[in-house]
């Protein structure tokens, strides 16, 4: 038995009288108790054996199901604690959604930087796993949504020292760990003997370690992993990733019970849908009118047991697992898709409803990038399903059912989020497609089937579903062949973060020893001048980078520019342009160099320090004024603040009305006249985060076991930012614009302070000066601007119906153009020394009157329009590409109708003469 496979052979196993075997089938190794077993009891090497024969002692709900697991783990020396939101980019930022319990304490509790809230501890803590979206409704296991209920232990290796982690020492391992599985089991009833472990090892992340998969009668209902080693190249162990590992300092019980499934078993329920969402898929059925004959249920259930065979990761596509299934069912495999078909499509609603539920009820917007695009996606895909299986309850009232069961208060919200994304989602199918005809059309004339990155690109850009571009395509003799895991395809592209640029590898030996550097600011904020001794200089290319023992000087981040200033000694001064933080230590960026080892004075520019600060407590104040108005959905999606104004993105899936910046206006200036208190802590990390939640982190996450927080009224935020002692010292705050930066994130750019003041009088002499020159008061603005806005679109129109009836006129015989015979059609060829838009409706009269427009215009360069009737035979773009070459220029455009030039107006009448001949050759070509 190799290392690796050692690591399986548990003194429990031994004690407990396990067997190791491997299956015949896929050639896993696994244990149990069993000695008569042959394969390891995983799809596809055997059926599910729970349904209608659940092997527990009683039926549980998920609440009953998730209180037993909790209950059972607090009886064995676990602490209980609640549960992290799905949006794992709210205390992190290497991952958008919570894919696993473990995500809870990445990276900051794993690395042993923070210790974890309690050792050992267990959760059920819900998550969305987008890769398994194609695999929602078919398998009869797979789940979007789910929670998975765990327990962990942090350990670190005995020879490590005390002082080098935030933890230490072993809580427990391997034989603990499957001893605690078995007793779970064992406390609802299970048999042991059916009970297998199936050696798997993990690898994740940069981190590996033995695993096991728990199966139960043909199901996995648990992982156990080792979390115990880390990717290095000249590590001793080579793992299924093809990498190589060694052990590492810390090493981690790292377990995954999912709840959906073990309610599932325990019901025997043929899918895991009807144990999760029993009365939704009820409703659904009915409101879709699904009704099945007795036969038919019958058969349902039967083809539930062999539901594993159709997982996308395992088959070899689904048309052959259906026929496969049909097959050893003894019916037609079409027969048996058109019974389970529409049967999926509810479970996937029901399934997908729920997902939204969490991501909404999180806070989650729906919008182009991050987790909003996923919640877009699984929106519409929801909404596609309900169109094609015949569900017309609207969606939001669907969601909401889910919502309403995991008891969120903001469903008013998630409500109006997905009517406006439904609706949305019906504008942009209207465009997109347009765009499928256009690309169905191209790939059939290449005799080419639609590839899938264009179908992903439709998806992405037009949220046109797979299943429409193969109707569309088909109309127009085009191929699609649409990847059984198009979804997942979909969601990899936006299921990670942009990657942030690798910090320099070869900083110089001489930096990476220096102290970290003393932060002065924190300890008064007011404070603009101090005393230190400089470190080390570093030489750049432009200016050097002083390190100081200590500093006021206040380095970019979160938003918040550096200071600027200067550094005295007793024989120079040396600006202060720059200031940044790396690895705790503070780099000052100057136009000179104040020496190795001398004694400097540093002054901040005490104005700009201020009008920073008051920027930066405004920031504060603005999100929470806009929380107040617009809802508690609101999130930080970015800010920069500045000296002259800031500005803040926030998550929103609406545009930010005028009303709406008059409310937000008032609650913040209101906070701001009450000249609260801004008060500083810090707190320890968990304890901050049990009492305010992850919104503590709307400017980012801050490392370490104590987080700097800071409290404006009703509002909490983890902030290193500088800020006022109390909001009055903002003096007012001005919202100056809105804008949408891109799809569910709206931009608020506001100016506090003096440079309120300002902004406001820029834009009132902007309204006075506009009234000079209306000659009326700056009341009146508004109502003259509109009526003579008015005015000038009625002259407008007027020209254009003059335009329209001169073209009449000149195509009625009042011109001076050559007739002549093009086949059957007569050619008006003629040379009208106007704009574009009289040329056009000239050569639209001409049409309208059966004849064919060749009109010349040296207005502005050589111009070209021609237009043609049908059945001319005549390609207008054809016949302007070549007049357009006459004149040292180009053009081209529809058959019917098309336009260009060139520079040489000179050549403009002998290009009309020859244009008689170029009609004639383009028609007889």
């Amino acid at each position: 038995m190799s290392e690796l496979a050692e690591a399986y052979r548990l003194e429990y196993f031994e004690a407990e009288g396990f067997e190791r075997k491997e299956c015949p089938e896929c050639g896993a190794h696994f244990w149990t108790r069993d000695h008569d077993r042959v394969t390891c009891g995983e799809p596809p090497c055997e059926e599910y054996g729970f349904i209608e024969n659940a092997g527990f002692d009683d039926e549980y709900s998920l609440e009953e199901m998730r209180e037993a697991f909790l209950s059972y783990f607090e009886e064995n020396g676990h602490e209980r604690i609640e549960p992290y939101p799905v949006a794992a980019n709210r205390w992190r930022d290497d991952v958008l959604l919570t894919q696993a319990s473990i995500y809870d304490f990445q990276p900051l509790v794993t690395s042993g930087q923070t210790p974890p809230p309690a050792n050992p501890l267990t959760v059920s803590q819900p998550c969305i796993r987008m890769q398994d979206i194609d695999n929602v409704g078919k398998t009869g296991r797979h789940t979007m949504a789910f929670e998975m209920m765990a327990h962990h232990a942090f350990n670190t290796r005995e020879d490590v020292p005390e002082d080098e982690y935030a933890y230490h020492g072993e809580v427990y391992w391997k034989d603990e760990t499957v001893e605690l599985c078995d007793g779970f089991f064992e406390s609802l009833g299970v048999d042991l003997d059916e009970v297998i472990y199936i050696e798997d090892p993990w690898v994740g992340g940069g981190n590996a370690g033995p695993a096991m998969e728990v199966i139960f009668r043909g199901v996995e209902l648990a992982t156990l992993v080792f979390m115990s080693m880390e990717q290095d190249p000249d590590g001793e162990y080579e793992m299924k990733d093809g990498n190589r590992y060694s052990p590492m300092d810390t090493y981690i019980v790292d377990t995954g019970y999912g709840l959906e499934r073990w309610t599932w078993v325990s019901q025997g329920t043929p899918t895991v849908y009807e144990a999760v969402y029993p009365d939704m898929i009820a409703f659904l059925k009915d409101n879709a009118g699904l009704e099945h004959t007795d036969d038919q249920e019958e058969l349902v259930h039967r083809a539930a047991k062999l539901a594993g065979h159709m997982d996308i990761d395992e088959a070899e596509d689904m048309e052959t697992a259906r026929g496969e299934i049909a097959a050893e069912l003894g019916v037609d495999a079409g027969d048996l898709e058109e019974l389970m078909e529409p049967l999926e499509d509810i479970y996937a609603i029901a399934d997908h409803c729920r997902t939204l539920a969490y991501m909404l009820g999180d806070g989650i917007v729906p919008s182009n990038v991050g987790t909003g695009y996923l919640a877009r996606m699984v929106l519409r895909r929801t909404k596609r399903l309900c169109d094609t299986v015949g569900v017309d309850a609207p969606l939001d009232e669907l969601v909401d059912m889910q919502a309403e069961r995991l008891a969120y208060e903001n469903r008013d919200t998630i409500r109006d989020i997905v009517r406006t994304e439904v609706e949305k989602y019906r504008e942009t199918l209207e465009r997109g497609g347009r765009r499928v005809e256009t690309l169905a059309e191209e790939y059939a004339e290449k005799g080419e089937p639609v590839p899938t990155e264009e179908l992903i690109e439709l998806y992405d850009s037009h949220g046109i579903q797979p299943d429409m571009v193969e109707e569309i395509a088909d109309e127009a003799g085009a191929e699609v062949a649409v990847p059984d895991d198009f979804y997942s395809l979909v969601a990899e592209r936006h299921d990670t973060p942009e990657s942030v640029e690798a910090a320099d590898e070869e900083e110089e030996a001489r930096f990476e020893d220096l102290p970290e550097t003393e932060k002065l600011y924190y300890d008064d904020q007011q404070r603009t001048q101090f005393e230190a001794v400089v470190l080390d200089v570093f030489e750049r290319e432009e200016g050097y980078d002083v390190v100081l023992d200590q500093t006021m000087f206040y380095p970019e981040g979160g938003g918040q520019p550096a200071d600027a200033g200067t550094l005295s000694t007793d024989d120079a001064t040396v600006e202060v342009e720059d200031v940044q933080i790396e690895n705790g230590v503070i780099r000052h960026r100057t136009d000179e160099n104040p020496g190795k080892g001398e004694f400097v004075n540093g002054q901040i520019d005490g104005s700009r320090r201020r009008q920073l600060m008051r920027h930066h407590t405004a920031t504060h104040v603005v999100i929470h004024a806009a929380r107040q108005v617009l809802g508690e959905h609101i999130r930080q999606a970015g800010a920069q603040k500045g000296v002259d104004s800031s500005r803040i993105d926030v998550s929103h899936y609406d545009r930010i009305s005028r009303e709406d910046v008059k409310r937000i206006e008032r609650v913040a200036n209101e906070i701001v006249m009450d000249n609260v208190q801004v008060s500083q802590e810090w707190p320890d990390r968990h304890e901050a985060e049990a009492e305010h939640g992850f919104d503590l982190y709307q400017g980012g996450i801050p490392p370490g076991e104590q987080i700097r927080l800071i409290q404006v009224a009703e509002d909490v935020q983890a902030c290193g930012g500088t800020h006022v002692a109390r909001t009055g010292e903002i003096g007012t705050i001005k919202v100056l614009a809105t804008e949408r930066v891109q799809d569910g994130v709206e931009r608020i750019t506001f100016a506090a302070g003096e440079a309120a003041i300002e902004a406001t009088q820029v834009k009132e002499d902007a309204l006075y000066e506009a009234a000079d020159i209306l000659d009326v008061s700056p009341e009146d603005v508004p109502e003259t601007a509109e009526r003579f806005f008015e005015e000038w679109k009625a002259r407008g129109k007027e020209i254009g119906d003059l335009t329209e009836q001169l073209a009449a006129a000149r195509a009625g015989g009042g011109g001076s153009g050559e007739e002549v015979d093009v086949g059957d059609t007569t050619a008006v060829v003629d040379r009208i020394d106007a704009d574009m838009d009289e040329l056009r409706a000239t050569a639209n009269a001409l049409v309208e009157e059966g004849k064919i427009a060749v009109l010349g215009s040296g207005e502005s360069g050589a111009q070209f329009v021609v237009a043609v009737p049908d059945d001319s035979g005549v390609n207008a773009g054809e016949v302007v590409g070549e007049l357009a070459s006459r004149v040292g220029g180009g053009g081209g455009g529809p058959p019917d109708f098309a336009q260009g030039g060139g520079p040489n107006v000179a050549d403009l009448d002998a290009a009309l003469e020859d244009a008689p001949d170029v009609l004639r050759q383009v028609q007889d070509a």
